[in-house]
């Protein structure tokens, strides 16, 4: 089995197609994962602090940016040009993806929950 794309780009090694959706899906996975136990942590503190229909949008929000983060960052190498480094290209280009799309996603959440 060959490494991922992400590992393979800087070692010259060639990327079996099939593997993509493994990669998005294990990054995905992932970040699903990262984003429980973020959203139980920030469910915990926020209900403390502000109410627990805010401490709501800001669990569903954490679970869905960070499994949103993970996918697009696991995936976004495979995209590139074989000749760049993934590490090069892709970091500036997920930052701004995942923080735009982030805000959209946390007021989408909020809009919905709170029936604004």
């Amino acid at each position: 089995m060959s490494p991922p794309r992400h590992r393979s780009v800087p070692i010259g090694t060639a990327l079996v197609m099939r593997s993509q959706g493994a990669i998005s899906s294990r990054s995905g996975r992932v970040g699903l994962l990262l984003g429980c136990m973020l959203a139980t942590v920030g469910m915990v503190i926020g209900t403390i602090f502000v109410g627990a229909r805010i401490a709501v949008v800001v669990g569903i929000a954490l679970v869905t940016i960070c499994g949103w983060a993970a996918t697009i960052g696991g995936t976004m190498p495979l995209l590139q040009e074989p000749r760049i480094d993934p590490a090069v290209i892709s970091v500036p280009m997920v930052t701004t993806l995942v923080d735009a799309t982030g805000l959209v996603i946390y007021f989408t959440t909020a809009k919905v929950v709170r029936g604004i």
